[in-house]
């Protein structure tokens, strides 16, 4: 049975928007943004497990993209939505393009941000499969103070607005132990669609933070690689919809207001 994450709908116009935040990360991520997109879509902000309002379940199957997927069909039934509009962050990028990938029939369209997990390659892939237990277990046994060591814990962030930091840090200290071990164990290691994105079959946006230099050569596998992808390069950091909201609230409106709804 699959563990529902919380998720809640924000008023809006249009079609449907599921919004995936990532690792460490939470539902105030998306504040800088909802009001902009509410003018061409509704938007629905769900939180990662262990993450947020979401329950932290002890069966790391919970956490597996598989199963969040399932999670996200379930809340598109619930929407009564036949078809709907897709945008993930990081780890949540490689939830979102794996739900466009194997649910293209119920996607009029999906935008991604920079994502490491979703684009990893298979040196990477096992890299963080061997190192998942152990990472877990510094978490489970540190708890609070060794999810504030992770080096992309948002209180590291240094481009983005004192309000949104706040905002992002309230987030963070709802984090619970579980969640994030389990995430390090079973979603990040699984994350990756890099193999499938020449499948890509829904146009897509990558929302890409060109000052996030690591994740370049991944945005360029992407224009070489993957069908139907248009990329804005924006003037941002890895945190793209907080550093550079007016940008990504732009790009990613008129990439929305252009997608063929039939």
């Amino acid at each position: 049975m699959t563990v529902m994450p919380h998720w809640q709908v924000h008023p809006g116009t249009g079609p449907y928007l599921l919004l995936v935040h990532g690792f460490l990360m939470g539902p105030n991520q998306w504040h800088p943004n909802l009001g902009a997109l509410s003018a061409v879509c509704r938007p629905v902000v769900v939180d990662l497990l262990g993450h947020g309002r979401s329950p932290a379940p002890s069966k790391v199957e919970c956490y597996l993209p598989d199963a969040y997927i399932e999670a996200f069909e379930t809340i598109r039934q619930a929407l009564q939505a036949e078809r709907w509009l897709l945008c993930g962050y990081s780890l949540g990028a490689g939830l979102t393009l794996r739900y466009a990938l194997s649910h293209s029939e119920r996607v009029i369209g999906h935008a991604f941000t920079n994502s490491t997990s979703a684009l990893a390659d298979a040196e990477q892939v096992a890299l963080w499969r061997a190192e998942g237990e152990v990472s877990a277990a510094r978490i489970l046994t540190g708890g609070r103070r060794a999810i504030e060591r992770i080096p992309v814990h948002p209180r590291f962030a240094k481009r983005i607005d004192a309000a949104s930091r706040a905002l992002v840090l309230a987030d963070a200290a709802r984090l619970r132990p579980q969640g994030v071990a389990n995430a390090i164990r079973c979603t990040t290691p699984e994350a990756s669609v890099r193999s499938e994105l020449g499948d890509n079959q829904r146009p897509a946006l990558l929302l890409n933070g060109a000052r996030e230099r690591r994740f370049q050569p991944h945005r360029q596998f992407i224009a070489r690689h993957m069908r139907q992808v248009r990329i804005a390069d924006l003037d941002a950091g890895h945190a793209v919809n907080l550093e550079a909201a007016a940008a990504f609230n732009q790009a990613l409106a008129e990439f929305i207001e252009q997608c063929p709804i039939s």
